[in-house]
């Protein structure tokens, strides 16, 4: 009996390899210089040796392709603290290895990242994506702090909700004003400081004075 297990099809591959080709196309040029507003089609295709109707193919217009290079920008920051844990030794240490790498990540493709926050700045559908991205990390920390809270390992008057919206929010905009007008030789430095603001202001933050 044939087996009903197939692996990718050269079709499927093909498509797979024709989308790749077109998102590092778009970030080649991006790089360059230029606004991602100002970035035709045309243009983008000739740098991806493909025809037109391939990019159609692939993605309805330079919105959804936008939005396939969204998530390229975050699957760093969720793996560095995907298994972090504050009751860990060491979870000072691995917050700052991830902050680090979060930063690293980031710079090397600060021209999506630019281009993101253009758009989202009129595109709703690019604003709501972005805002899921970082929601992410805001209910994480959320569950961090309340746990941190409860177990007595921080302050008893910290409110997990709108701390977790200060220092992830607050922490978001800090970084990509970092990475897009920042000076790179300072990116340790701005990794340390983040660090030791989320650390001592939430996770290990003083009762307040009587």
């Amino acid at each position: 009996m044939p087996s009903i297990t197939r692996g990718p099809t050269r079709t499927t591959t093909r498509r797979t390899d024709t989308r790749q080709r077109i998102l590092d196309a778009t970030e080649r040029l991006l790089t360059a210089g230029g606004s991602f507003t100002e970035l035709g089609v045309l243009r983008i295709v000739g740098e991806a040796g493909v025809a037109r109707s391939s990019f159609y193919a692939h993605f309805d217009d330079k919105t959804d392709l936008l939005l396939a290079l969204a998530p390229q920008l975050s699957a760093v920051a969720y793996d560095a603290h995907a298994s972090w844990d504050p009751t860990d030794a060491d979870a000072y240490s691995t917050m700052l290895d991830g902050f680090t790498a979060i930063v690293t990540h980031y710079r090397d493709h600060a021209e999506v990242l630019a281009a993101v926050l253009e758009v989202a700045g009129y595109d709703e559908r690019v604003a709501a994506r972005w805002d899921a991205e970082v929601a992410v990390f805001r209910q994480r920390a959320e569950g961090w702090l309340a746990g941190e809270r409860d177990a007595g390992r921080t302050s008893a008057e910290l409110e997990p909700r709108p701390a977790a919206r200060i220092v992830v929010d607050g922490g978001m905009r800090a970084i990509t004003d970092q990475v897009i007008r920042g000076d790179a030789s300072e990116d340790t430095a701005f990794a340390a400081e983040l660090t030791a603001i989320w650390w001592y202001g939430a996770f290990r933050r003083p009762s307040a004075p009587a």
